[in-house]
């Protein structure tokens, strides 16, 4: 039961900033800003989610579940970790194709955790 609140509110969490606050945040700020929101909101977004993620490993009754969440929970600590520096040098260095390169990998492993969170909803109903 834990398990299925703890992966809804995972799945607002992503929804919610995918939907409603990147797309505000760089309609809304100016570059300068929208950028430097972005650089400080992301590190903290997947250390949060990575940490429930962990927590859903010791919660999720069967063995696909623990297995599907442990690749999500690495996942997390790979982009925070990883992918968000390497991302932000490129940017940084005006590498627009490497930047696009691996902000794309970030945004499929995101979709790829959404994905996973839902169906490991829908098992668990």
């Amino acid at each position: 039961m834990i398990t299925s609140y703890l992966l809804s509110g995972m799945v607002g969490i992503m929804l919610f900033f995918t939907v409603v606050v990147a797309p505000t945040v760089f309609k809304v700020l100016p570059v300068e800003w929208s950028s430097k929101y972005v650089r400080n909101f992301f590190p903290k977004y997947y250390a949060c989610l990575g940490l429930i993620t962990t927590v859903c490993i010791f919660t999720v009754p069967d063995g696909v579940g623990k297995s599907l969440l442990a690749i999500c929970a690495l996942l997390f600590a790979f982009t925070l970790f990883y992918l968000t520096g390497k991302i932000n040098e490129a940017k940084d260095q005006g590498q627009n194709r490497r930047f696009h390169i691996l902000h794309g990998a970030s945004v499929v492993i995101n979709l790829f955790q959404l994905i996973t969170f839902i169906y490991l909803l829908v098992k668990l109903s």
